[in-house]
Formats: structure tokens, C-alpha cells, sequence
């Protein structure tokens, strides 16, 4: 028998964007918050480098806008973005007065610099462990709220949608349970997908649970074509992808190929600090070698840098390559590109509101387009920060009349599928090898024709790693069908068919319903400067 419960609001996903809208929804109704694993463990802890956040007053947050805008390679919702930068420095003096540790120097905040900013405005805590800090600080808070209920080891399987709404949603105990939650309107704040691909820095949680089920229930899909690819993974064998945060070219790392060369002034004037996926694809580049294959070592360099204690400024990355033998001021490190941060998402308009009534997202699961194809650096958490605040803002306004959720039946496989993590790893390897930084039309149509002849997005029955494999499933599909309507190179998504940017037929959003895939403007204007 399926057990029922029900909420006011129900949130899928504990980092930063849900935890702060659950914060302010507590204020006018029943929180239920929900989460995979130990509270804490999402891609908001990961976070290294920081958040952007433009303090110094109305010229930084123009110019924070403007890098934003720049990064995004001519497809930014310019209105997301200003939204983004003008209540960022609001929402942080929040998580400052909640007790957040960001890191200072004689009494004031210590800001830092990444690729693509025109200035320092990267506040970062513990050196290394932003992210971190700021789940811990919105975690204590909303622990002492007596309308938030934190439920974690607790898989949302499916969104029940009745009428065309989003009513609640059927979810499975760590024991395999089902039951149903009930609700006025449902957030998901699940995170990325970085899962999809074998090589990634996202932690074992991030399988793009949220857009699979949004798309189950049928809701709007937007730009999933562009996955960002971080481009300093430490790269050793047998090693996952340990995230070197960008925040050390910040401090002057230079890149080097296997010659010893600096040579990312081959590829763009800002060097060491360009946008992302300009930097991840020099890197590929540079170790293709004479006769291609991914062969030869790229490392980056901080035997340089000085007038800075390393170790203090990077605890956390300095332990884990201690760990591993190497020294982060007088070794080469290796790195390698990995799938880090999903720029599309489930399609929201500025206050999280999705195509479906009642179902809203916020964070790294939603597509505002504040990112454009091509997400600037430490503006995720800001993201999570600003649009988590808007969706509590508008969800009071859903619908309050609630089904029974016992009257739902829940539908699941019978058997569970057989060798998951086989299935799986098979999964990860060739969507890195036909999906992922460097794309063409003959292996993206390889791998839409592998994906078809499996089932898994439709044969999942009740555990967690049959869920998990069918929403990743469902994320490489959106995926692979957007980068093959994509016919140009923009930001992220680079086509080696295609190489160059297209305004005249691709200077809109990518949107999805039904697997067609269609492009169209923003509402809010023009995208391409």
C-alpha cells in the first residue's frame, strides 16, 4: 500500500536554491524539503571558488552585467541577468547577516577574480570550500524554522500531474517505500546531470533527476544543447575528476602544454582567464597531439605565483593533491576538461515559473538563460541564491486546493532492469566520446540511435539506481537532439561540422516539447549585442 503525506509546498533538492526558497516559503506555509542523500551533499558543497557578487555599488553591478552578458556569447536574457547582478548583492548581505564565514582581510571581505570578470568581485570562504560554507549557513537557518521539514535519503521518482497541474509528486524511502506528497506548488531545485558524462566534477548526485521528470510530466525544455566543461579537472589515473578551481588562474597559474609552452595566447587575448569553453577546448587541443587521441598532458603551473600563501588561500585543493603526491606550489598538475554545469535546464520565466502550473525550478535544474551558452565563473551560486528567493516569492500564488495523494497510483516497472552500472557506465563513456566538448553530426547521430534502441527512460522500477539511470537517460536524449539542431559553434557547444557562430538562424533559445526542438527569442528582447 502506498503511504500519502502532503505540504503546502514541496521542494526537491537541498543546495542553495532550494534551501533558500524554502526559507522564504516557511513564512506562509508548510516547507517539505527533500533530498537524495545526507542534507549537505550537492553540488552547491563542491563549489570551490566563490560567488560573484558586485558589492562596490552601481558601476561594478553594470559591469557585472555586462560580463555576464559578454560571456554568454550572444544568447543571455539580458533581464535575467540584470535581475541576477542587481539583487545578488541583496541576497548575499543575507547569507552574511545568517552567519556566513566568507573570508576577510583586516575586517573587510577579501574579493578575488576568474575568467571573463572585468574586476574582483568573487567572495570565497575557507579559501577553497565557498560552497560549502554557504549550505552550512542556509542549513542552520532553515533547521531553526519550525515550517521546514528536512527529509533526506529520499529519491523523488515522479511529479504526479493531474489536469494539466503539478500536484505532488511520488517519491521512494531509503528502504524502497513509495509513497506520495501532496502540494500547492512543487520547486525543483535538484541540480545538474554532470552524470551523463564519464568524465565530470559533479558528485554521484547530480543525475539531471529534475529535468527528467519535468519532462515526463511535460514541461518545456530549454538550451540543453549547452553543457559547460570546466576546464582544469585534475586528470591522474585511476583519480575522479577532483575539481582545480578557476580561481587559481585567478591568482596567475599559467596553462602549459606537454613542451612546457604557455599557449593560450594562441586562443585568446585574456590567456589563463578567458571564457570557459574557450579554455576547455584549447586545452583538448593542446593534448590531441600530431595524430589526434587524447595523449599528451596539459598541466597547469603555480610555481610562479608569489606574494601568496597557496596552501592557506587552497586548503582544500592542497590537501587532496597532497593526498595524491603532489605539491600545488612546486608541481606541474595535470589537468583535463570535465562536464561541470548544465546551462540549460527546465524553462522558467524570472520567478521560476515553468510551463506546467504549479511546477517551478530555480538553480542549476532551470533555464532563465541568465547563462546564455556559456555560464560566467561563480555566477551558479548566485544564480541558486537570487532565482531560489524569486520562486518563493511567486509560488504562494499556485493553486491551494489539493488532491488526495493516496488516490494516485504510482507506475513502475515490475522487475528491476538487470547490470544498471553497466548500463550506465556504457551510457557515460559514449556520450563523452559523441556528445561531449568537441561535437559532429555523425556521432551525435550515433549516439541518438544508441539511445533508441534502450529503454531505460520508460523501465525503471522502485530503487534509486534505476531512477537515476532512467533520468540520465532522458537528459542524454534532450541533449544529443538540441546539439543536432544546433548547426553553428556557440559558447559551450561547439560543432567541428559547424565551427563558427550563426546570429542569422541561431541567435535564439533552444526549446523542447515532444522531442522537436524549436528555436525561439527571448521575451525579453534581442540576445545577440
Amino acid at each position: 500500500m502506498v503511504s500519502a503525506t502532503e505540504a503546502d509546498f514541496l521542494i526537491v533538492g537541498a543546495g542553495i536554491a532550494g534551501l533558500r526558497a524554502a526559507i522564504g516559503l516557511a513564512e506562509v506555509g508548510r516547507v517539505l524539503v527533500v533530498t537524495k542523500e545526507v542534507l549537505g551533499e550537492s553540488n552547491t558543497h563542491y563549489a570551490q571558488g566563490g560567488i560573484a557578487v558586485a558589492m562596490s555599488g552601481e558601476e561594478d553591478v553594470a559591469l557585472h552585467l555586462e560580463d555576464t552578458v559578454n560571456a554568454g556569447d550572444g544568447l543571455v536574457n539580458r533581464e535575467a541577468a540584470r535581475v541576477l547582478v542587481e539583487e545578488g548583492p541583496l541576497r548575499v548581505e543575507e547569507l552574511l547577516a545568517w552567519g556566513t564565514g566568507f573570508d576577510r582581510e583586516n575586517g573587510r571581505l577579501m574579493l578575488t577574480r576568474e575568467g571573463a570578470h572585468s574586476r574582483n568581485r568573487i567572495l570565497h570562504a575557507n579559501g577553497d570550500a565557498t560552497g560549502a560554507e554557504i549550505g552550512r549557513a542556509l542549513l542552520a537557518h532553515a533547521r531553526g524554522h519550525h515550517n521546514i521539514t528536512l527529509l533526506d535519503w529520499t529519491t523523488t521518482a515522479e511529479l504526479i500531474v493531474e489536469e494539466g497541474a503539478v500536484t505532488g509528486a511520488v517519491l521512494l524511502d531509503a528502504d524502497g517505500r513509495i509513497f506520495t506528497v501532496s502540494a500547492g506548488a512543487v520547486l525543483l531545485a535538484s541540480g545538474g546531470a554532470g552524470q551523463v558524462y564519464s568524465d565530470t566534477t559533479n558528485p554521484a548526485v547530480a543525475t539531471g533527476d529534475g529535468i527528467a521528470m519535468a519532462w515526463r510530466a511535460g514541461a518545456e525544455i530549454s538550451d540543453m544543447e549547452f553543457y559547460q566543461f570546466h576546464p582544469t579537472a585534475l586528470s591522474l589515473p585511476g583519480v575522479g575528476r577532483f575539481l582545480l578551481s578557476e580561481a587559481l588562474r585567478g591568482e596567475g597559474a599559467y596553462l602549459r602544454n606537454a613542451r612546457g609552452e604557455r599557449f593560450m595566447e594562441r586562443y585568446h587575448p585574456l590567456l589563463e582567464l578567458a571564457p570557459r569553453d574557450v579554455v576547455a577546448r584549447a586545452i583538448t587541443r593542446e593534448g590531441m597531439g600530431e595524430h589526434g587521441g587524447d595523449q599528451l598532458p596539459v598541466y597547469l603551473d603555480l610555481r610562479h605565483v608569489t606574494g601568496i600563501d597557496l596552501v592557506k588561500r587552497f586548503p582544500g585543493i592542497s590537501k587532496f593533491l597532497a593526498q595524491h603526491g603532489l605539491n600545488i606550489a612546486t608541481d606541474l598538475l595535470p589537468v583535463r576538461p570535465a562536464a561541470h554545469y548544465l546551462m540549460g535546464g527546465v524553462k522558467t520565466d524570472l520567478d521560476g515559473r515553468t510551463s506546467l502550473a504549479g511546477l517551478y525550478a530555480a538553480g542549476e535544474v532551470a533555464c532563465t538563460g541568465v547563462h546564455g551558452a556559456n555560464r560566467l565563473a561563480s555566477n551558479s551560486l548566485l544564480e541558486g541564491l537570487v532565482f531560489g528567493a524569486r520562486a518563493a516569492q511567486s509560488m504562494p500564488e499556485a493553486k491551494k486546493t489539493r488532491p488526495s495523494a493516496a488516490e494516485f497510483k504510482p507506475h513502475f516497472a515490475a522487475q528491476p532492469l538487470p547490470d544498471i552500472a553497466a548500463r550506465l557506465k556504457h551510457l557515460q563513456e559514449n556520450m563523452w566520446r559523441d556528445a561531449g566538448l568537441l561535437r559532429d553530426i555523425s556521432g551525435l547521430r550515433n549516439e541518438r540511435r544508441d539511445l533508441g534502441r534502450s529503454g531505460e527512460q520508460t523501465l525503471f522500477a522502485p530503487q534509486r539506481d534505476s531512477v537515476e539511470l532512467a533520468n540520465l537517460h532522458v537528459v542524454a536524449e534532450l541533449i544529443v537532439r538540441s546539439a543536432l539542431a544546433r548547426e553553428e559553434s556557440r559558447g559551450a557547444h561547439f560543432r567541428n561540422d559547424f565551427p563558427q557562430r550563426d546570429d542569422e538562424h541561431f541567435a535564439k533559445h533552444s526549446v523542447m516539447r515532444e522531442l522537436a526542438v524549436s528555436f525561439e527569442a527571448s521575451e525579453q528582447g534581442s540576445l545577440v549585442r
